[in-house]
């Protein structure tokens, strides 16, 4: 109940009256009560895809609703990747606070994908096409990634002169370490778990361990502009190519606030 709470935004007792109430009126027992949960009795279960209907039918009101306000103030929440929301947003922002000042503009710098449907976000930025054809998307332009890694680890270990040479060095790795060795392999560079001594799922951490001269990583290429004191370790490596995609709920491009924010961020990023 607690933790349905939080969830909620409520008060665990609030949410306890409000189940009270409910199986009051219903005039059914939808939980048992144990010393340490909830479970759901078989009148619960046998009720929760009509619940589950409604609380669908209520999400798509409030998207609708939000749809038709022609409003430039008000609260707009924007899903991105914590690099993309550290080293590509801030300048839209800039633009977008002199453009719309009564904005509140709520940022989650998160790796999982927010879903739109459910109003976990009102715009994402993706690296994926969404599958969702009740979203709306806009492709930005393509960025690059390379290896990088600091001039100090260079310095320490040496520079390769070829892609084997990769294989004898420090990486770090972003996400699961598994996850990158078909990539690395399809561009030549034979690594294994071994290589990978500092794993984490943040690109930002992953961007200051590269810098403080952990091993080699994975960033987009604009981060050397920002980075002076990066480089490429093997200028024979391919580029991998990213896509970048804008995407939020297609009643909600009728949203003016939502659409003012979309059309920023799809400029303002589109140009990097």
């Amino acid at each position: 109940m607690s933790a349905a709470a939080r969830a909620l935004g409520l008060t665990q007792p609030t949410l306890s009256r409000q189940v009270a109430g409910l199986e009051e009126a219903l005039g059914v027992t939808l939980f048992e009560r144990t010393s340490r949960a909830l479970l759901l009795t078989q009148s619960g279960v046998e009720l929760l895809s009509h619940f589950r209907m409604m609380g669908e039918a209520a999400n798509n009101i409030s998207i609708a609703a939000t749809g038709q306000s022609q409003a430039v103030t008000g609260h707009v929440l924007i899903s991105a990747t914590n690099l993309m929301a550290t080293h590509f947003m801030p300048p839209v922002l800039k633009k977008l606070r002199k453009t719309a000042p009564d904005l509140q503009i709520e940022i989650i710098a998160t790796n999982e994908l927010s879903d739109l449907r459910r109003r976990e976000a009102d715009i994402a930025i993706r690296h994926t096409r969404p599958k969702d054809e009740t979203l709306f998307a806009k492709r930005l332009r393509d960025t690059r990634a390379h290896l990088f890694a600091s001039k100090e680890y260079l310095d320490e270990v040496g520079r390769p002169k070829s892609l084997a040479d990769l294989e004898k060095l420090s990486f770090v790795g972003f996400d699961n370490p598994e996850l990158r060795l078909g990539l690395m392999a399809s561009r030549g560079v034979n690594l294994t778990t071994a290589n990978f001594n500092f794993s984490t799922s943040s690109a930002t951490l992953t961007l200051e361990l590269v810098r403080q001269g952990f091993g080699i990583g994975i960033l987009p290429i604009e981060i050397r502009e920002a980075y002076p004191e990066l480089e490429n370790p093997c200028l024979a490596f391919e580029p991998i190519s990213i896509e970048t995609w804008l995407v939020t709920h297609r009643e909600l491009k009728t949203n003016l606030r939502i659409r003012l924010v979309f059309d920023l961020l799809a400029e303002g990023i589109g140009k990097k």
